[in-house]
């Protein structure tokens, strides 16, 4: 079964798109990834869905418009990946995450999420690959008393097995607007969380600086300034970060709302450079405060923030005893591992198989996420999880 998975993440930059061939052989799924790619979104789309995001008011008529562009394209994506790659059988797209609702948003007391909205209207999406379509992925979960994230731990276990098989503690970190965190531990079950801001601070002062930038290239703003110790304390004293797992957020607390008071609290009125390193440090600490806390001794990074040598630099730094390395030394792309992951739930929705994993989300137990268009008629159910996944070449 060949399927695509597309996802366009806290960063909001674009849609990240991968076309994978499953096949099962016995107790083994072989996954071979035959496409991935990057499609950046329209300058005035993107504009447009930042105008609309969390803590701007919109209305219903400004969720149509997005959900709709959005939904034409995530299609167009699709199609261009079809095109140079060949049919599909499934789609599974995530969407663009405009607000995940979790209860005591500023988390004083911690919390648990309530609900969440991706958009991208997905028959726009069967219309143009004639695939059956698998959206809506994180619902199922949170009806279950989940977080509805993240949701990357089912690849995440999978992905780690070799690392973590001789007892080793090994953990994925995706370090997209969001960071992220599974921790595999030996004889238990895997935990994951959302630590806080990897990108999405950064982003969201870049963007709102002078000039056209969006996001700090190659890290060369935070290589020119320099960290300013009470802002960073002061932005690391959220109680977000003392929360235990599972917990999730997203741009509803870690917005540029949230520099701001900041910047407010201490009197600061910083460089663009010396910000942005300040913020940089902000990423670096408070994951490897969570790594370290962890036990974590091989780290296995993926997302955007791999490309920013200030942040891979300082998180070497701070973690001196964890072996860090990229998804992409054990066959995963680290640019688009989580449009790999979607589609390894587009595979297992369709099958019926389960897509959370209980003990990393919080949900009561398994379920099978998302909502589906079908094509033609379904496959038929398979009973199990197949035991092992083989990334193979």
């Amino acid at each position: 079964m060949r399927v695509l998975g597309m996802i366009s993440g806290t960063s909001h930059d674009g849609i990240d798109v991968a076309i994978l061939d499953f096949d099962i052989d016995a107790d083994v799924l072989r996954a071979r990834i035959v496409h991935h790619s990057s499609v950046p979104y329209p300058p005035d789309l993107r504009e447009r869905l930042i105008e609309a995001l969390p803590p701007a008011p919109v209305g219903f008529d400004v969720v149509c418009e997005l959900d709709t562009r959005i939904g034409q394209a995530f299609a167009a994506a699709a199609r261009q990946a079809v095109e140079e790659a060949g049919s599909v059988d499934v789609v599974c797209t995530h969407g663009q995450t405009v607000y995940h609702w979790v209860e005591n948003s500023h988390w004083v007391e911690g919390g648990r999420a309530l609900g969440t909205l991706q958009i991208g209207q997905p028959a726009w999406i069967a219309e143009a690959t004639g695939a059956t379509v698998v959206s809506d992925v994180r619902s199922a979960d949170i009806a279950a008393g989940g977080q509805g994230a993240p949701l990357v731990p089912l690849l995440d276990v999978r992905m780690l097995a070799p690392v973590a098989e001789d007892g080793t503690v090994a953990a994925a970190l995706n370090l997209g607007g969001i960071a992220n965190i599974t921790v595999c531990r030996p004889a238990t079950d895997p935990i994951a969380w959302d630590i806080g801001p990897a990108n999405a601070l950064i982003d969201a002062v870049v963007t709102d600086a002078p000039g056209e930038a969006s996001f700090d290239h190659d890290g060369e703003l935070a290589a020119a300034g320099t960290v300013i110790p009470v802002l960073l304390a002061d932005l690391l004293d959220s109680p977000y970060f003392g929360q235990p797992a599972p917990k999730s957020t997203g741009k509803e607390l870690f917005n540029l709302d949230y520099v701001r008071a900041g910047l407010a609290r201490t009197g600061l009125n910083p460089s663009v450079p010396d910000l942005v390193a300040t913020l940089t440090e902000v990423t670096a600490v408070s994951v490897s405060q969570a790594v370290a806390q962890a036990g974590v001794e091989v780290l296995v990074a993926s997302g955007g923030g791999v490309r920013n040598p200030v942040l891979m630099r300082r998180l070497g730094e701070l973690l001196p005893g964890v072996r860090v390395i990229t998804s992409d030394a054990l066959g995963v792309p680290s640019d688009t591992k989580e449009a790999i992951a979607f589609a390894l739930i587009g595979w297992a929705s369709v099958h019926g198989l389960a897509g959370n994993v209980p003990s990393c989300t919080g949900a009561i137990g398994p379920r099978v996420l998302g909502q589906i268009i079908p094509a033609s008629a379904p496959p038929p159910p398979i009973g199990a999880w197949p035991e092992t996944l083989v990334f193979e070449r």
